[in-house]
């Protein structure tokens, strides 16, 4: 079985983290997204993974290289961007080579959707595209459906404006199709899956959609990506911290649970980090440091005293001594934030940037 997993957006909304990597390569856990897709697949029974790339291409084929978990890796580039069916097509040559279905997924997506189940449900439908609808409150940033008693989509709309929505059913970015889609999409253009591919099946009656429950998540804005790290927490860590390989704990430090800490990594004495904190691979924490409901990434450090709260910090980035970064804040990777420096509320760091003096006020600091 094949998967084709579309990896070559900007994430322009998770700027600055995405300005020095990929979305599939931010840790949840401090494991890469991918990385728990392709664990999730390969215990579906799938043996090759196709990534869809452009952006930050090397970046992922550096990490992941040629196979994982048994799953054969192969690279299909875009030279440009191709919307969300145009890399479907690019790919055509890995996808129909036996004639059978296979699996599409949105890179940025996180869950825990049954790839076996969804798979025979298409099958028994005898579909040529089916995708895994999930129910949300607010479906507006995602495309809606309107189904019918017997699994078909009836209409599918895109990003429908307030009150036009025909449900609360989103395309949940899961999709199992049959090489007879491929016969839609034109070669080398810029094509959408979502406004032309799907509504055009809709209206001949050949796509379903699946309903399940259960984990989901589309990693699309800071605040959803918190979310996915909260919920993972306390499905992992509720009752006893995650601690790696090698971390020095010191006897008077804190690690509250639910909250994870990874391998190679220092807490220094009457330092506290939890709850809902993730500190990432080979950090170090000085002493009174207090780290609660953030997200610390690889390499970082973060001197004495200083106070991080509901923040994300990226690799390789330095907060000084008895600093204070607060409430959605992000600080991109490679950054140093000051001794003494207040970072108040929705500040942005880019990567690479020193700061000096405290902002006050929100914003983007360049």
């Amino acid at each position: 079985m094949k998967a084709l997993i579309l990896a070559g957006g900007f994430g322009t909304r998770l700027r600055p983290l995405s300005c020095t990597r990929p979305k599939l390569m931010f840790p949840v856990l401090n494991r890469e997204l991918l990385d728990w897709t392709l664990e999730r697949l390969s215990k579906s029974g799938v043996d090759r993974v196709i990534l869809a790339v452009s952006h930050m291409a090397d970046a992922l084929e550096r990490s992941f290289r040629y196979s994982r978990y048994g799953i054969e890796i192969v690279y299909s580039r875009e030279s440009r961007p191709l919307g969300t069916g145009g890399p479907i097509k690019n790919a055509e040559g890995f996808l129909i080579e036996d004639g059978e279905p296979f699996f599409v997924l949105n890179g940025d997506v996180f869950s825990d959707v049954d790839y076996e189940k969804i798979l025979k449900f298409h099958e028994d439908r005898g579909a040529k595209a089916t995708i895994a609808l999930y129910e949300v409150e607010d479906p507006g940033r995602f495309g809606v459906v309107e189904l019918s008693g017997e699994d078909r989509i009836k209409r599918f709309v895109e990003k429908p404006k307030l009150g036009e929505a025909p449900s609360r059913l989103v395309n949940a970015g899961v999709y199992v199709l049959d090489p007879s889609v491929l016969s839609i999409i034109p070669h080398g253009r810029k094509f959408s899956t979502e406004r032309k591919v799907f509504p055009a099946l809709a209206r001949e009656g050949s796509l379903c959609g699946y309903r399940f429950d259960g984990l989901w998540v589309d990693i699309g804005l800071p605040e959803d990506y918190f979310l996915v790290n909260r919920m993972m927490l306390r499905s992992l860590a509720a009752d006893k911290p995650l601690v790696g390989k090698n971390v020095n704990v010191h006897e008077r430090a804190r690690v509250v649970a639910p909250s994870a800490v990874g391998d190679g990594s220092t807490v220094a004495e009457d330092a506290e980090i939890g709850p809902y904190a993730v500190v990432g691979r080979s950090v170090e924490v000085g002493k009174g440091c207090r780290i609660e409901g953030s997200i610390i990434f690889e390499g970082a450090i973060v001197e004495s005293f200083a106070s991080i709260r509901g923040a994300i910090v990226g690799e390789d980035s330095i907060v000084g001594r008895w600093a204070k970064i607060e409430e959605g804040c992000i600080v991109g990777d490679h950054a140093l934030i000051g001794d003494n420096v207040t970072l108040t509320r929705n500040v942005e760091i880019c990567p690479f940037k020193e700061v000096r003096s405290s902002v006050l006020e929100p914003g983007k600091v360049m």
